[in-house]
């Protein structure tokens, strides 16, 4: 799909990508759906291209680790009156091919040329690679 794009995100105060999850999951319980969901104060302008098919990666430890297709956008408007984006997210997180992100604030928009690749579905259940070596092994392209 020429049109879809996606979303990359620090996931900030996460140590690992089983820390996200365990988060996710509770985090999920909140709602009646069941699904996780992620709140950021600006709304994604291209939300047709992100919901049709696009995925939030999540950057763990300075590395892109994995990611979760966007399924919806719902609006929530804070105690203070401010209007906020929920994220509705896939409850399943794939793992990526790890690939360095420095620190930025906020979201940022990924095109699918410049996003990792899932990992195999067998090799997603492998011990993965501590975090410094899968960055300075992607930094050289070997990953």
């Amino acid at each position: 799909m020429a049109d879809l794009t996606h979303l990359v995100k620090l996931s900030a105060g996460t140590e690992s990508v089983e820390s996200l999850m365990a988060w996710q999951s509770g985090f999920a319980k909140r709602f009646a759906d069941g699904r996780p969901r992620h709140r950021t104060r600006m709304w994604p302008k291209k939300e047709p291209q992100i919901v049709g098919g696009g995925s939030i990666y999540w950057v763990i430890k300075g590395l892109i680790q994995c990611r979760q297709r966007v399924l919806a956008m719902e609006e929530m408007i804070a105690d203070d009156g401010i209007r906020h984006c929920l994220l509705v997210l896939d409850p399943q997180i794939v793992r990526t091919t790890t690939a360095p992100k420095r620190a930025f604030q906020g979201w940022r928009y990924l095109s699918p040329d410049d996003a990792p690749k899932d990992l195999p579905k067998g090799r997603a259940a492998e011990e993965p690679l501590p975090p410094e070596l899968a960055g300075m092994l992607a930094e050289i392209g070997v990953i």
